[in-house]
C-alpha cells in the first residue's frame, strides 16, 4: 500500500456533506422511512424485579381494535444462541427475549403488542395484564460485596509487577483513597429504531445502529440464517455512544415481521431507551500511590469494582487507564464484576477510560498536594515512553506537548496553588487539570471505489456515520488518495451490502475505515490511464485490510490529551459553575478540524455532565430507575455549558498508511471530570471523591471540613 499524493482536503474545515439534508428534513432516520403494510410493535416491560411470568391474558388485548399480534415466550420464534459474537465473545443474552417466562430485572421484555398504529400497539400494551410469581431481588452495589469477583471482559482481569507493598512502604509519600461514580445512561438524540421485514426470501432490516456489519452477523446467528440472507441499512444514525448495537427491540422486530410476514417497526419510547438500551455501570475504585518526596511514582495500585447483571456479563473496565498513563517500579491493576437483579451494563462514550480517569487523576491531584508538587509538574514527571504493563513502545505519546501547550494558554503559571485564596464576589474560584488518553486502534475493513464516466468517484463502505461526521471525513479522505476535489467524491455507507467494516466504536471507525478507502485508491489509480474511456458502469476496485492490519507493528496506540477547568463554586447555595475549560489533544492527523473539534468539545461537554449532573438512581423497593426521563436525570444545559476551546498538537503515527489519522470521538470526555473535580477542591480546599458533585454534597462538604 501507498499514499496517494494529496490534494490538501484533509486537515481543512468542511461542512458536513449531507448537512443541507439534515437541516431540511430530507435525510430520514430509521423511524421515518414508509413502508407499505407498516405494523407498529410496542414492547411490555416487566414491573417486577425478579420472578417469573405466570401468566399472560392477551385474548382481550387482541380484540382490541388494530391489534395484529401478541408475542411472548409462549409463540414467539425460537432463537440460536450457541454462538460467538463479533466481538468473540458470547451473544448478550438481553437480545434473546420471549425465549422463557423468566424475569431478572425490573424492565425485562416480556411481550411484543403488534398493531396497525403505534397509537393503537401503544393503548393495547398498556392495556395487557401480566401475573408475575415475584422473588427477592438485589441491587445493593457497594465496595463490600463479598461475592465480588475479577472479571476480564475484553482485558486481562489483573496485571501486576513488583512487590506493591514493599514499594508502598519506602514511599515519601503515600495515598490511598477511593472514589465512586453513578450509573450513568447514553440517551442519544434519536430513539432506537427499527423497522424489520422479509423482501424475497431475503430479511431487510432498517435500523439506528453503529455498524450494519455487527447487526448482521447478530441476526444472522440469532434466527439461524446464512448473513447473505440478511441485509441492514442504516443511513443516518442520531448519536450512539455505544448503546446501538443489537438490543431487544430489534430481535422482537424480526420475530414479528417473521410470524406476520409484513413489515413490523419498533421504536422505543425514552423511557424504555433507559432499560433497554444499556447503561455505564456504576464504580467503586480505591486508588494506591507511593512516591518519592518529588513525587516520582514507586506504587500504583488500581483497583476497580462495577455492577454487571445476572444475565450477561459487562465488564466497565476502569482500572485499565492506569496500564496506560503512569508507570511504577511496583504495578497492580484490577477489574472486578458483581452480578445484580438490574439491566445488563453496555459500552458508553469512554468505557473504563471515563470514570477510571476521573479517580486516577483526582489521585493523582492528591498526591501532588501531598508532595507539595505542581499538578502539571507531577504529571509530567511520571510520563512514559512505554507502557506500564506491556512494555511495548509508544506509537506517539505526545502527552507533554499537550500539557506544555495547554498550560501556555490557560495560564496556569499564575495559578496560586493553595485553596480557596481566589474570590469573586460571593464565589469561590479555582482552576484544574488532568491528563487524557484512549486506544487509537484499528481494525479490518473492506472498502469499494468505482471510477464513473463523468469523472465522479462513489465510494462504498459499510460505516456508519452517528453524527460524528464520518461522511465527511471519508469524503475528504478519498478526494486527497484519489488526488481530486472532494466534490468529485459521493461516499455512500450504512448498508452491510457494501461489504464487512468496522462498526463505530472504540474510537476506531475513521482510522479503520480510511485505511480500507485509502487501499481501494491506490488501486484504482494504478489502474486508470489518462485519457481511458470508463464504461458506463464504471470501473470499481474493492479492498480488504485484513492482512496488513495484521501485519501492523506491536505497540502501544492511543491518543492523549491535557484538561484544563475553571470552576467557580458558591459555598452557601453549594452551586457550582464551570468558567472556562481547555483541552489539548495528540490525536493523529485531523481529517476534518471543523467537525473534530466538535466532537472533542462535546466530550468535554459530557464530561460537565458527568461531573456535576449525571446520576441514575434505583429504588431499593423496585429496582427500578427513579426518574427515567429526562426530566429526573440530569444532563448539561445550554447555561451549565461555558467557553470551551479544544485544539490539538501534532501527532504522527507512521505506522497508518491512511495518513496517520487516529481516533477522537471518545477522547474528548476522558479527563474533564477529574479536572472539574480538581478545580473545585482548588476553589474549596475540599475534595470530592464521589460523583456528581451536587450542591447537597458540596455543602455537607463544607460543614463538614
Amino acid at each position: 500500500m501507498t499514499t496517494a499524493t494529496r490534494t490538501g482536503s484533509v486537515g481543512t474545515g468542511h461542512i458536513r456533506v449531507e448537512g443541507r439534508d439534515k437541516v431540511t428534513g430530507a435525510a430520514r432516520y430509521a423511524g421515518e422511512i414508509p413502508f407499505a403494510g407498516l405494523a407498529h410493535g410496542w414492547l411490555v416491560l416487566s414491573t417486577v424485579a425478579r420472578g417469573r411470568v405466570r401468566d399472560i391474558v392477551t385474548e382481550p388485548v387482541l380484540r382490541m381494535p388494530g391489534v395484529l399480534a401478541v408475542l411472548d415466550h409462549r409463540n414467539a420464534p425460537r432463537l440460536h444462541t450457541d454462538y460467538a459474537g463479533l466481538l468473540g465473545t458470547s451473544p448478550d443474552p438481553t437480545c434473546a427475549v420471549f425465549q422463557h417466562d423468566r424475569v431478572p430485572h425490573r424492565g425485562w421484555p416480556v411481550a411484543l403488542v403488534v398493531a396497525r398504529t403505534p397509537e393503537e400497539a401503544r393503548e393495547a400494551a398498556d392495556a395487557l395484564v401480566v401475573h408475575y410469581e415475584p422473588q427477592p431481588h438485589d441491587i445493593d452495589f457497594g465496595a463490600d460485596r463479598p461475592d465480588s469477583r475479577p472479571a476480564e471482559g475484553r482485558t486481562p482481569a489483573v496485571t501486576s509487577k513488583g512487590d506493591l507493598e514493599a514499594e508502598l512502604a519506602a514511599s515519601a509519600v503515600v495515598l490511598d483513597a477511593e472514589y465512586t461514580t453513578p450509573e450513568e445512561h447514553h440517551n442519544p438524540m434519536e430513539p432506537h429504531g427499527v423497522t424489520a421485514r422479509w423482501d424475497g426470501g431475503r430479511l431487510d432490516v432498517v435500523d439506528s445502529n453503529q455498524g450494519a456489519t455487527w447487526v448482521v452477523g447478530e441476526l444472522a446467528d440469532l434466527f439461524s440464517l446464512d448473513p447473505s440472507m440478511v441485509r441492514v441499512r442504516s443511513e443516518h444514525v442520531g448519536g450512539g455512544f455505544g448503546s446501538k448495537g443489537v438490543r431487544a427491540h430489534q430481535v422482537a422486530a424480526v420475530m414479528a415481521a417473521s410470524v406476520l410476514r409484513r413489515p413490523v417497526r419498533v421504536v422505543l419510547t425514552r423511557r424504555q431507551m433507559f432499560t433497554l438500551a444499556g447503561h455505564r455501570s456504576p464504580t467503586v475504585q480505591r486508588i494506591r500511590l507511593g512516591a518519592d518526596a518529588d513525587g516520582r511514582l514507586r506504587a500504583l495500585e488500581h483497583r476497580s469494582l462495577s455492577r454487571t447483571s445476572t444475565v450477561h456479563e459487562f465488564v466497565e473496565p476502569s482500572a485499565g487507564v492506569a496500564r496506560v498513563m503512569y508507570d511504577a517500579d511496583a504495578h497492580r491493576t484490577e477489574n472486578r464484576v458483581v452480578g445484580l437483579d438490574v439491566p445488563s451494563p453496555t459500552w458508553m462514550r469512554g468505557p473504563g477510560e471515563a470514570p477510571g480517569s476521573f479517580a486516577l487523576e483526582s489521585a493523582l491531584d492528591e498526591l501532588a498536594e501531598k508532595a507539595g508538587v505542581d499538578p502539571v509538574q507531577l504529571r509530567l514527571r511520571n510520563d512514559t515512553d512505554r507502557g506500564p504493563v506491556s512494555g511495548l513502545p509508544f506509537a506517539g505519546r505526545n502527552l507533554r506537548a499537550c500539557f506544555e501547550e495547554g498550560a501556555r494558554r490557560f495560564g496556569w503559571a499564575l495559578r496560586d496553588p493553595r485553596p480557596g485564596r481566589r474570590r469573586d464576589g460571593r464565589w469561590l474560584l479555582g482552576t484544574g487539570t488532568a491528563a487524557a488518553s484512549f486506544g487509537a486502534g484499528v481494525m479490518p475493513s473492506t472498502a469499494a471505489i468505482t471510477a464513473q464516466p463523468d469523472g465522479g468517484f462513489t465510494v462504498r463502505i459499510s460505516a456508519a456515520d452517528i453524527g460524528t461526521g464520518a461522511r465527511t471525513a471519508l469524503t475528504l479522505v478519498a478526494a486527497d488518495a484519489l488526488d481530486v476535489a472532494p466534490d468529485r467524491v459521493r461516499v455512500r455507507l450504512g448498508d452491510s451490502a457494501f461489504g464487512p467494516a468496522m462498526i463505530a466504536g472504540g474510537s476506531m471507525g475513521t482510522r479503520s475505515w480510511s485505511w480500507a478507502v485509502t487501499a481501494a485508491a491506490a488501486e484504482l489509480r494504478e489502474r486508470l490511464v489518462p485519457g481511458m474511456d470508463i464504461p458506463p458502469d464504471g470501473i470499481t476496485v474493492r479492498s480488504d485490510t485484513t492482512e496488513a492490519v495484521a501485519a501492523l507493528a506491536h505497540k502501544e496506540r492511543h491518543s492523549f490529551g491535557a484538561q484544563f477547568a475553571e470552576v467557580a463554586v458558591d459555598i452557601t447555595t453549594g452551586e457550582v459553575r464551570v468558567r472556562r475549560m481547555l483541552g489539548v489533544f495528540a490525536a493523529g492527523r485531523i481529517v476534518n478540524p471543523l467537525t473534530a473539534r466538535g466532537q472533542l468539545i462535546g466530550g468535554m461537554i459530557w464530561g460537565i455532565s458527568m461531573a456535576l449532573h449525571e446520576e441514575a438512581v434505583r429504588d431499593p423497593a423496585s429496582g427500578g430507575l427513579v426518574g427515567a426521563d429526562l426530566a429526573g436525570y440530569h444532563i448539561s444545559a445550554h447555561a451549565d455549558v461555558p467557553r470551551i476551546e479544544a485544539d490539538w498538537v501534532d501527532d504522527p503515527d507512521p505506522d497508518d498508511p491512511a495518513g496517520g489519522i487516529k481516533g477522537i470521538g471518545e477522547i474528548g470526555i476522558v479527563g474533564a471530570a477529574a479536572a472539574l473535580a480538581n478545580a473545585v477542591r482548588h476553589a474549596t480546599g475540599v475534595r470530592h471523591r464521589s460523583l456528581p458533585i451536587r450542591p447537597d454534597r458540596v455543602l455537607r462538604a463544607g460543614r463538614d471540613a
